[in-house]
């Protein structure tokens, strides 16, 4: 959860004078971030933050709970990113197989060999932060919604069913998908267009099967006889073990969240415009007749 989420409910609760334009004040770096990371354009992100700051504005005082509003903001922004995002910039539509995302036996191989770099000295080595922001934006946004709400924002599998009302399976199953393409992409594996082929050997295939699961694995949410199953094959599996390796060292490099370098900062013209609506609405609200008082 993110500082400013839980400094802006401290703000309301404190109720001091200006505690709500404090309030959007902290949350402005908040959504507008999260905006970039799932609209990918600035444009978009600025549109999207300020009509869902705008929308705040009334439901502010309703919120006790830091993780209830930050759930609340990434709903709303994320029907307004979805809504407004300028589509040409987008990745195409399309699905992730995981029976394509998965490495077949030639890549097993190729990670076993000499020339194989450790994943950290690989993953992202160079231009880290534009390397990371190009391979996210390359991710279906159905996709990238979810990597980003779980992996950057911090965000519980369930609260991230909240936000896009999906089962919490499904939402598992994406997750993963996610991040191996992500993991794919930084390692310069890629997104292969052909099937993976079936191998002849039956630790490959249980490969396959365990591959499936490193997700949950390394979130701790593996039921314990596959968790035992899988910790068993390890120790004997070169390729298993880089793979999974570089996979953890791919979420990590999420879970920093803010992306050094990254220009994801609203504009001063956006805290401008903002403001001015807030004050504008407050006005309004002072010389909006009282009900019952005769007009």
């Amino acid at each position: 959860m993110r500082a400013e989420v839980e400094q802006a409910i401290q703000a309301l609760q404190d109720n001091q004078p200006g505690a709500t334009e404090q309030a959007l004040a902290l949350l402005q770096q908040t959504v507008f971030s999260f905006s970039m990371k799932v609209c990918g354009q600035r444009e978009d992100a600025e549109d999207t933050a300020q009509e869902t700051l705008l929308r705040a504005i009334s439901q502010l005082a309703s919120f006790s709970s830091s993780k209830a509003l930050a759930v609340w903001l990434y709903k709303v922004a994320k029907t307004q990113c979805l809504m407004s995002r300028r589509k040409s910039k987008f990745a195409p539509p399309q699905h992730l197989s995981l029976e394509l995302l998965m490495p077949n036996p030639q890549e097993l191989e190729r990670l076993t060999a000499p020339s194989f770099a450790i994943p950290d000295k690989t993953l992202l080595r160079k231009e880290q932060t534009e390397q990371l922001h190009k391979a996210i934006l390359k991710l279906p946004p159905d996709f990238r919604l979810i990597l980003v709400l779980h992996d950057m924002e911090e965000l519980s599998t369930k609260e991230v069913a909240s936000v896009t009302g999906l089962r919490e399976g499904t939402v598992r199953v994406r997750l993963h998908r996610a991040r191996v393409f992500l993991r794919n992409v930084l390692a310069g594996a890629g997104h292969s267009t052909h099937r993976t082929t079936k191998s002849r050997s039956h630790q490959r295939s249980h490969c396959k099967q365990l591959f499936r699961e490193l997700s949950d694995y390394l979130d701790g949410a593996l039921d314990p006889s596959r968790c035992d199953a899988l910790e068993r094959h390890l120790p004997d599996c070169q390729p298993c073990k880089i793979f999974l390796s570089s996979l953890e060292h791919t979420v990590k490099e999420l879970r920093r969240r803010q992306l050094p370098g990254l220009k994801d900062r609203p504009s001063r013209k956006m805290r401008t415009a903002l403001f001015a609506e807030y004050r504008r609405a407050i006005q309004a609200s002072a010389h909006a007749p009282r009900p019952g008082t005769p007009r």
